[in-house]
């Protein structure tokens, strides 16, 4: 098991909404209605980008190049 950490991008939108992505992983956006639901979107959507990577063995976009750990962490954002 391995830690990625990642920085996220988050703009608020005309509408309100946020948008969130990762520019390290190509294609890796989603939005949320506040902050913090734009937040918890983009971690799921790295987490199931990342699985479908190993999944279809493939390896990390070099550009990618995230903090690797290998123990488990709880990354907080405030």
């Amino acid at each position: 098991m391995k830690s990625y950490v990642f920085h996220a991008d988050l703009v608020q939108e005309d509408d309100g909404r946020w948008s969130a992505w990762v520019e390290a992983l190509p294609g890796c956006a989603t939005w949320g209605y506040s902050r913090e639901e734009a937040l918890r979107n983009i971690r799921d959507a790295v987490e199931a980008y990342l699985r479908d990577l190993q999944e279809a063995g493939e390896e990390m976009p070099r550009v990618a190049a995230p903090h690797e750990l290998d123990e488990p962490v709880v990354a907080v954002t405030v």
